[in-house]
Protein backbone atom coordinates (compact mmCIF):
# COMPACT_ATOMS: atom_id res chain seq x y z
CA UNK A 1 0.00 0.00 0.00
CA UNK A 2 1.22 3.74 -0.49
CA UNK A 3 3.33 4.76 2.56
CA UNK A 4 2.10 7.71 4.71
CA UNK A 5 5.52 9.77 3.11
CA UNK A 6 3.93 9.58 -0.63
CA UNK A 7 0.59 10.93 0.24
CA UNK A 8 0.16 14.29 -0.68
CA UNK A 9 3.06 14.47 -2.64
CA UNK A 10 4.31 14.56 -6.82
CA UNK A 11 6.88 12.20 -7.43
CA UNK A 12 9.57 13.15 -10.11
CA UNK A 13 12.53 11.43 -11.63
CA UNK A 14 14.45 13.67 -9.14
CA UNK A 15 12.51 12.62 -6.46
CA UNK A 16 9.52 13.73 -4.43
CA UNK A 17 8.37 17.31 -4.29
CA UNK A 18 5.86 19.79 -3.35
CA UNK A 19 2.56 19.97 -5.56
CA UNK A 20 3.12 24.12 -5.33
CA UNK A 21 6.81 23.60 -7.51
CA UNK A 22 4.82 21.98 -10.66
CA UNK A 23 4.03 25.30 -11.86
CA UNK A 24 2.22 25.50 -15.64
CA UNK A 25 2.30 21.72 -16.52
CA UNK A 26 2.15 19.94 -19.92
CA UNK A 27 0.40 16.56 -19.19
CA UNK A 28 1.17 14.44 -21.83
CA UNK A 29 4.14 14.93 -23.76
CA UNK A 30 7.05 12.27 -24.74
CA UNK A 31 10.80 13.81 -24.27
CA UNK A 32 12.33 10.35 -25.62
CA UNK A 33 10.62 8.03 -27.30
CA UNK A 34 11.21 5.49 -30.03
CA UNK A 35 8.45 5.59 -32.15
CA UNK A 36 9.05 3.43 -35.07
CA UNK A 37 6.10 1.13 -34.53
CA UNK A 38 3.94 3.71 -36.24
CA UNK A 39 6.19 3.43 -39.49
CA UNK A 40 3.56 3.73 -42.26
CA UNK A 41 3.95 3.53 -46.10
CA UNK A 42 3.85 6.92 -47.78
CA UNK A 43 0.38 6.76 -49.72
CA UNK A 44 2.34 7.66 -52.76
CA UNK A 45 4.69 5.27 -54.04
CA UNK A 46 6.98 7.62 -55.53
CA UNK A 47 7.28 8.97 -51.74
CA UNK A 48 9.12 5.90 -50.77
CA UNK A 49 12.59 6.93 -50.69
CA UNK A 50 11.44 9.90 -48.22
CA UNK A 51 10.98 6.92 -45.76
CA UNK A 52 14.66 6.66 -45.49
CA UNK A 53 15.83 10.47 -45.10
CA UNK A 54 16.60 11.98 -42.97
CA UNK A 55 14.67 15.18 -41.18
CA UNK A 56 15.99 18.39 -42.04
CA UNK A 57 14.62 22.05 -43.60
CA UNK A 58 14.20 20.49 -47.50
CA UNK A 59 11.83 17.94 -46.38
CA UNK A 60 9.83 19.62 -43.63
CA UNK A 61 6.99 20.45 -45.51
CA UNK A 62 6.50 16.79 -46.88
CA UNK A 63 7.00 15.03 -43.45
CA UNK A 64 4.47 17.70 -41.86
CA UNK A 65 2.41 15.90 -43.65
CA UNK A 66 2.94 12.35 -43.89
CA UNK A 67 5.03 12.49 -40.41
CA UNK A 68 4.71 8.69 -39.64
CA UNK A 69 6.22 7.76 -43.03
CA UNK A 70 9.85 8.89 -42.20
CA UNK A 71 12.08 6.62 -40.04
CA UNK A 72 14.01 9.48 -38.55
CA UNK A 73 11.25 11.23 -37.87
CA UNK A 74 9.90 8.81 -35.63
CA UNK A 75 13.11 8.63 -33.19
CA UNK A 76 12.56 11.19 -30.39
CA UNK A 77 15.92 9.83 -28.96
CA UNK A 78 18.77 12.24 -28.32
CA UNK A 79 19.33 13.81 -25.06
CA UNK A 80 20.83 17.02 -25.43
CA UNK A 81 18.11 18.44 -28.05
CA UNK A 82 15.82 17.19 -25.07
CA UNK A 83 17.50 19.00 -22.97
CA UNK A 84 17.39 22.25 -25.47
CA UNK A 85 13.99 21.98 -25.96
CA UNK A 86 12.98 21.56 -21.85
CA UNK A 87 15.23 24.97 -21.72
CA UNK A 88 13.05 26.59 -24.10
CA UNK A 89 10.08 25.32 -22.20
CA UNK A 90 11.22 26.52 -19.19
CA UNK A 91 11.90 30.41 -20.65
CA UNK A 92 8.18 30.27 -21.75
CA UNK A 93 6.72 29.81 -18.52
CA UNK A 94 6.68 26.08 -18.25
CA UNK A 95 7.38 24.37 -14.86
CA UNK A 96 6.75 20.64 -15.10
CA UNK A 97 6.40 18.01 -18.45
CA UNK A 98 4.54 14.40 -17.66
CA UNK A 99 6.60 12.26 -20.01
CA UNK A 100 4.15 9.25 -20.77
CA UNK A 101 6.59 6.76 -22.70
CA UNK A 102 6.07 3.69 -21.23
CA UNK A 103 7.05 0.01 -21.75
CA UNK A 104 7.30 -0.33 -25.36
CA UNK A 105 8.40 2.45 -27.21
CA UNK A 106 11.56 3.23 -25.62
CA UNK A 107 11.13 4.70 -22.16
CA UNK A 108 14.66 5.76 -20.80
CA UNK A 109 14.29 6.54 -17.03
CA UNK A 110 18.08 7.84 -16.71
CA UNK A 111 18.19 9.74 -19.63
CA UNK A 112 14.98 11.38 -18.14
CA UNK A 113 16.58 12.15 -14.84
CA UNK A 114 19.55 13.72 -16.45
CA UNK A 115 17.10 15.52 -18.59
CA UNK A 116 15.42 17.15 -16.06
CA UNK A 117 18.56 18.12 -13.87
CA UNK A 118 19.97 19.54 -16.83
CA UNK A 119 16.94 21.72 -17.27
CA UNK A 120 14.95 22.15 -14.34
CA UNK A 121 12.05 21.10 -15.72
CA UNK A 122 10.34 18.77 -13.50
CA UNK A 123 9.92 15.81 -15.29
CA UNK A 124 6.94 13.16 -14.27
CA UNK A 125 7.32 9.83 -16.17
CA UNK A 126 4.37 6.93 -16.65
CA UNK A 127 4.26 3.49 -15.24
CA UNK A 128 2.43 0.52 -17.60
CA UNK A 129 2.37 -0.31 -21.16
CA UNK A 130 1.63 0.92 -24.46
CA UNK A 131 -0.91 -0.57 -27.12
CA UNK A 132 -0.76 -4.17 -27.55
CA UNK A 133 1.33 -3.93 -30.63
CA UNK A 134 4.11 -2.79 -28.36
CA UNK A 135 4.10 -5.15 -26.11
CA UNK A 136 6.95 -7.49 -25.01
CA UNK A 137 5.60 -11.58 -25.66
CA UNK A 138 6.10 -11.75 -21.74
CA UNK A 139 3.09 -9.65 -21.36
CA UNK A 140 0.39 -12.77 -22.77
CA UNK A 141 1.64 -14.76 -19.71
CA UNK A 142 1.39 -12.22 -16.91
CA UNK A 143 -1.13 -12.46 -14.33
CA UNK A 144 -3.32 -9.14 -13.69
CA UNK A 145 -2.19 -9.06 -10.14
CA UNK A 146 1.32 -9.33 -11.51
CA UNK A 147 1.29 -6.21 -14.16
CA UNK A 148 -0.67 -4.25 -11.26
CA UNK A 149 2.65 -5.64 -8.84
CA UNK A 150 4.25 -4.14 -11.51
CA UNK A 151 3.11 -0.60 -12.37
CA UNK A 152 3.02 -0.52 -8.28
CA UNK A 153 6.67 -1.23 -8.12
CA UNK A 154 8.08 0.94 -10.59
CA UNK A 155 5.72 3.72 -8.29
CA UNK A 156 7.08 3.19 -5.12
CA UNK A 157 10.43 1.47 -5.14
CA UNK A 158 11.56 2.69 -9.30
CA UNK A 159 11.98 1.04 -13.03
CA UNK A 160 14.02 -1.89 -12.41
CA UNK A 161 16.98 -1.35 -10.97
CA UNK A 162 17.42 2.58 -11.45
CA UNK A 163 15.82 3.46 -8.02
CA UNK A 164 14.02 6.10 -10.25
CA UNK A 165 10.18 6.41 -9.75
CA UNK A 166 6.67 6.99 -12.29
CA UNK A 167 4.75 9.32 -10.97
CA UNK A 168 1.61 8.50 -12.87
CA UNK A 169 -0.06 5.47 -14.82
CA UNK A 170 0.47 5.92 -18.12
CA UNK A 171 -0.08 6.79 -20.96
CA UNK A 172 -1.81 3.13 -20.81
CA UNK A 173 -2.07 1.98 -24.55
CA UNK A 174 -5.63 0.67 -26.16
CA UNK A 175 -6.82 0.00 -29.15
CA UNK A 176 -10.35 -0.04 -30.52
CA UNK A 177 -11.93 -2.76 -29.96
CA UNK A 178 -9.44 -3.46 -27.10
CA UNK A 179 -7.25 -6.66 -27.09
CA UNK A 180 -7.48 -9.11 -24.27
CA UNK A 181 -3.76 -8.22 -22.60
CA UNK A 182 -5.33 -4.64 -22.88
CA UNK A 183 -7.85 -5.05 -20.89
CA UNK A 184 -6.38 -6.98 -18.58
CA UNK A 185 -3.57 -3.86 -18.16
CA UNK A 186 -6.70 -1.57 -17.83
CA UNK A 187 -7.40 -3.55 -15.13
CA UNK A 188 -3.87 -3.88 -13.22
CA UNK A 189 -3.83 -0.62 -13.77
CA UNK A 190 -6.92 0.29 -11.65
CA UNK A 191 -5.82 -2.07 -9.30
CA UNK A 192 -2.23 0.16 -8.70
CA UNK A 193 -4.01 3.21 -8.69
CA UNK A 194 -6.30 1.74 -5.72
CA UNK A 195 -3.17 1.37 -3.87
CA UNK A 196 -0.48 4.13 -4.79
CA UNK A 197 -3.32 6.85 -5.36
CA UNK A 198 -1.74 7.79 -8.38
CA UNK A 199 -3.76 8.94 -11.59
CA UNK A 200 -4.32 6.90 -14.98
CA UNK A 201 -3.60 8.35 -18.10
CA UNK A 202 -5.45 6.75 -21.06
CA UNK A 203 -4.14 6.60 -25.14
CA UNK A 204 -7.83 5.26 -26.19
CA UNK A 205 -8.58 3.45 -29.19
CA UNK A 206 -9.10 5.78 -32.28
CA UNK A 207 -12.95 5.03 -32.42
CA UNK A 208 -15.80 7.83 -30.71
CA UNK A 209 -16.54 4.59 -28.41
CA UNK A 210 -13.16 4.12 -27.52
CA UNK A 211 -13.07 6.43 -24.28
CA UNK A 212 -16.35 5.03 -23.02
CA UNK A 213 -15.22 1.58 -23.69
CA UNK A 214 -11.75 1.77 -21.98
CA UNK A 215 -13.39 4.16 -18.89
CA UNK A 216 -16.34 1.07 -18.55
CA UNK A 217 -13.50 -1.74 -17.83
CA UNK A 218 -11.51 0.56 -14.97
CA UNK A 219 -14.94 1.63 -13.71
CA UNK A 220 -15.86 -1.92 -13.05
CA UNK A 221 -12.22 -2.59 -11.70
CA UNK A 222 -12.38 -0.10 -8.92
CA UNK A 223 -10.74 2.73 -10.47
CA UNK A 224 -11.50 6.27 -9.16
CA UNK A 225 -12.47 8.21 -12.10
CA UNK A 226 -12.20 11.19 -11.14
CA UNK A 227 -8.42 10.05 -11.02
CA UNK A 228 -8.36 9.21 -14.35
CA UNK A 229 -7.69 11.38 -18.31
CA UNK A 230 -8.88 10.89 -20.92
CA UNK A 231 -5.85 11.72 -23.67
CA UNK A 232 -6.07 12.19 -27.47
CA UNK A 233 -9.77 13.79 -27.39
CA UNK A 234 -8.67 15.94 -30.31
CA UNK A 235 -8.10 13.05 -32.80
CA UNK A 236 -10.90 10.66 -30.78
CA UNK A 237 -13.91 12.74 -30.27
CA UNK A 238 -15.80 15.29 -32.83
CA UNK A 239 -19.24 15.20 -31.03
CA UNK A 240 -20.15 17.42 -28.47
CA UNK A 241 -22.54 15.06 -27.27
CA UNK A 242 -20.25 11.91 -26.67
CA UNK A 243 -17.88 14.64 -25.21
CA UNK A 244 -20.20 15.06 -22.51
CA UNK A 245 -21.15 11.82 -21.81
CA UNK A 246 -17.19 11.05 -21.39
CA UNK A 247 -17.07 14.35 -19.20
CA UNK A 248 -20.28 12.39 -16.79
CA UNK A 249 -18.01 9.94 -16.34
CA UNK A 250 -15.93 12.24 -14.21
CA UNK A 251 -12.74 11.64 -15.62
CA UNK A 252 -10.79 14.36 -16.74
CA UNK A 253 -10.78 15.39 -20.40
CA UNK A 254 -6.93 16.04 -22.16
CA UNK A 255 -6.56 18.05 -25.33
CA UNK A 256 -3.01 16.94 -26.13
CA UNK A 257 -2.44 17.86 -29.86
CA UNK A 258 -2.04 21.44 -29.44
CA UNK A 259 -0.01 22.57 -32.73
CA UNK A 260 -0.76 20.25 -34.57
CA UNK A 261 -2.76 21.63 -37.36
CA UNK A 262 -2.63 19.31 -40.32
CA UNK A 263 -5.65 18.01 -40.95
CA UNK A 264 -4.64 14.56 -42.22
CA UNK A 265 -3.98 12.26 -39.95
CA UNK A 266 -2.45 9.33 -40.94
CA UNK A 267 -3.46 6.27 -38.57
CA UNK A 268 -7.46 6.84 -39.03
CA UNK A 269 -9.88 8.83 -41.47
CA UNK A 270 -10.12 10.94 -38.65
CA UNK A 271 -9.61 14.65 -39.30
CA UNK A 272 -7.65 16.50 -37.16
CA UNK A 273 -8.95 19.62 -35.67
CA UNK A 274 -6.76 22.79 -35.91
CA UNK A 275 -5.98 24.39 -32.41
CA UNK A 276 -9.24 27.01 -32.92
CA UNK A 277 -11.23 24.27 -32.88
CA UNK A 278 -9.83 23.23 -29.97
CA UNK A 279 -10.79 25.78 -28.32
CA UNK A 280 -13.87 26.09 -29.00
CA UNK A 281 -14.39 22.39 -27.95
CA UNK A 282 -12.81 23.45 -24.44
CA UNK A 283 -14.59 26.68 -24.38
CA UNK A 284 -18.07 24.59 -24.51
CA UNK A 285 -16.55 22.12 -21.99
CA UNK A 286 -16.28 24.98 -19.62
CA UNK A 287 -19.83 26.38 -20.09
CA UNK A 288 -20.58 22.94 -18.82
CA UNK A 289 -19.14 24.04 -15.82
CA UNK A 290 -15.87 21.40 -16.75
CA UNK A 291 -13.33 24.07 -15.47
CA UNK A 292 -11.62 21.79 -13.29
CA UNK A 293 -11.59 18.63 -15.75
CA UNK A 294 -9.57 19.79 -18.55
CA UNK A 295 -5.94 19.67 -19.35
CA UNK A 296 -3.88 20.05 -22.12
CA UNK A 297 -0.64 19.32 -23.83
CA UNK A 298 0.89 18.84 -27.16
CA UNK A 299 1.84 14.85 -27.52
CA UNK A 300 5.39 15.78 -29.05
CA UNK A 301 6.56 12.16 -30.22
CA UNK A 302 8.12 13.31 -33.67
CA UNK A 303 11.44 14.91 -34.25
CA UNK A 304 9.32 17.30 -37.09
CA UNK A 305 7.25 19.10 -33.92
CA UNK A 306 10.21 20.27 -31.84
CA UNK A 307 11.55 23.31 -32.03
CA UNK A 308 15.07 22.08 -32.96
CA UNK A 309 13.27 20.89 -36.49
CA UNK A 310 11.67 23.84 -37.24
CA UNK A 311 8.29 22.73 -35.14
CA UNK A 312 6.53 24.43 -32.26
CA UNK A 313 7.94 22.65 -29.54
CA UNK A 314 6.81 21.76 -26.03
CA UNK A 315 6.01 25.63 -25.19
CA UNK A 316 3.46 26.01 -28.06
CA UNK A 317 0.57 26.20 -25.51
CA UNK A 318 2.19 28.71 -23.58
CA UNK A 319 3.68 30.99 -25.84
CA UNK A 320 1.06 30.63 -28.13
CA UNK A 321 -2.13 29.41 -27.12
CA UNK A 322 -2.79 31.36 -24.41
CA UNK A 323 -2.45 34.89 -25.88
CA UNK A 324 -5.48 33.51 -28.35
CA UNK A 325 -7.65 32.31 -25.49
CA UNK A 326 -7.18 35.92 -23.92
CA UNK A 327 -8.27 37.36 -26.75
CA UNK A 328 -11.03 35.22 -27.00
CA UNK A 329 -12.31 35.86 -23.37
CA UNK A 330 -11.16 32.73 -21.77
CA UNK A 331 -10.29 34.36 -18.04
CA UNK A 332 -7.20 33.90 -16.40
CA UNK A 333 -9.07 31.89 -13.65
CA UNK A 334 -9.40 29.11 -16.18
CA UNK A 335 -6.40 29.14 -17.53
CA UNK A 336 -4.56 28.59 -14.62
CA UNK A 337 -6.94 25.97 -14.10
CA UNK A 338 -6.00 24.04 -16.90
CA UNK A 339 -2.54 24.61 -16.59
CA UNK A 340 -1.64 24.52 -13.33
CA UNK A 341 -4.37 23.46 -11.01
CA UNK A 342 -6.30 20.61 -12.89
CA UNK A 343 -2.63 18.97 -12.97
CA UNK A 344 -1.42 19.86 -9.79
CA UNK A 345 -4.38 18.14 -8.37
CA UNK A 346 -4.29 14.89 -10.66
CA UNK A 347 0.03 14.45 -10.03
CA UNK A 348 -0.71 15.02 -6.22
CA UNK A 349 -0.79 11.05 -4.98
CA UNK A 350 -3.65 10.46 -2.22
CA UNK A 351 -4.84 8.59 0.21
CA UNK A 352 -6.86 5.42 -1.40
CA UNK A 353 -10.33 6.13 0.02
Amino acid sequence: MATETDQGIVQTVLGPIQPSELGSTMTHEHLIIDFSMMLRNPRNAKDRHMMDAPVTMENLGWINQYCYSNKDNLLVTEEQTAISECIRYKKQGGGTIVDATTIGIGRNPEALARISQASSVNIIMGAGYYVDAAHPSSVNDLTVDQIAEQIYLELTKGVGETGIKAGIIGEIGCTWPLTSNEIKILKASSAAQIESGASILIHPGRHESAPLEILNVLERSGANLSRVIMGHLDRTVDSITMLKRIAETGCTLEWDLFGNEVSYYQPSDFDMPSDAQRLEHIRIMLNEGLQHSIVVAHDICTKHRLATYGGHGYGHFLGHVVPRMIEKGFTKQEIHSITDENPKHLLTLQRKI
